[in-house]
């Protein structure tokens, strides 16, 4: 049995005084319909971007299924033109392929590194997705390894295995053409292709600047307060250690209901 689901609200004709007076302070994911992106979402077809790309050669994840795993890494990186990419990862089936005539294709275009700690906006240029979403207050829930999720197949997962899974909650949406995901820092979030298709993401600080590590342009580093913390959480649990096993235990315990009792929002729902 897997968790508790919700739906993402769905907004149409939501302003940017609305959206970042109102509804962006709430920290809630959320589609917004009936945004204006232009010509991009009828003009940006296979063969448009296959003429606009061209030759130009790119890395790419290829990977015999559609669920990639970051943690244990089920895929490879291949090199393609840049129009030869876009032909095959618009196939349902490759007469020329590296892994499986059913094998899928990923190109992220701004490296290997997530910017985990920065809000986005995920926006459907073409195609269609669905996007599965748990709140950073669920973390505990999830197996997490680093910043990821062990638990590759959200829809089948492995109970035995991890079986305070069912526990996390999802909130999930479908995105079609034109819609716009806005995805709140910290949130996790598992993402499927229903068909081929381009997503851009826009990302930006949500903390003052000061919160953040100078030499970290991009965001991909937690803020610099809790970078600090997790260090000095390492220094306690290796003092810890010296500790014969019961003691180790008792004291742990008592650390993590400190933890709980001074630092745990008790409002957020």
């Amino acid at each position: 049995m897997v968790g508790q689901r919700l739906p993402v609200p769905r907004l149409e004709g939501v302003s940017q005084e609305h959206f970042m007076q109102d509804l962006y302070p709430q920290r809630k994911p959320l589609v917004l319909e009936g945004i204006d992106l232009g010509t991009c979402t009828s003009k940006w077809t296979v063969d448009y971007l296959r003429q606009a790309g061209g030759r130009k050669e790119v890395k790419i994840h290829v990977a015999a299924v559609a669920q990639m795993d970051f943690i244990s890494k089920n895929f490879v990186y291949r090199t393609l033109p840049f129009d030869k990419f876009v032909q095959r990862a618009a196939e349902e089936k490759h007469k020329e392929f590296f892994i499986s005539e059913d094998e899928k294709y990923y190109l992220r275009s701004l490296g290997e590194d997530p910017r985990k700690v920065m809000d986005n906006i995920l926006i459907q240029v073409t195609g269609k997705k669905r996007v599965v979403l748990f709140s950073p207050r669920d973390a505990q829930y999830l197996y997490l390894s680093g910043t990821k999720s062990e638990v590759l197949d959200i829809d089948n997962p492995d109970l035995v295995k991890y079986p305070l899974f069912s526990k996390a909650r999802r909130y999930e949406c479908s995105l079609k053409a034109g819609d716009v995901l806005f995805i709140p820092a910290l949130w996790f979030h598992n993402v499927i292709s229903e068909e081929f298709g381009v997503g851009v993401n826009v990302f930006w600080k949500h903390l003052p600047s000061e919160c953040y590590d100078k030499t970290d342009t991009y965001g991909n580093k937690d803020p610099t307060a809790a970078s600090r913390a997790a260090q000095i959480l390492d220094r306690a649990l290796k003092t810890l250690a010296e500790l014969p096993e019961e003691y180790r235990d008792f004291y742990a315990r008592r650390m993590v209901l400190h933890i709980q009792d001074k630092a745990y929002s008790r409002n957020f729902e």
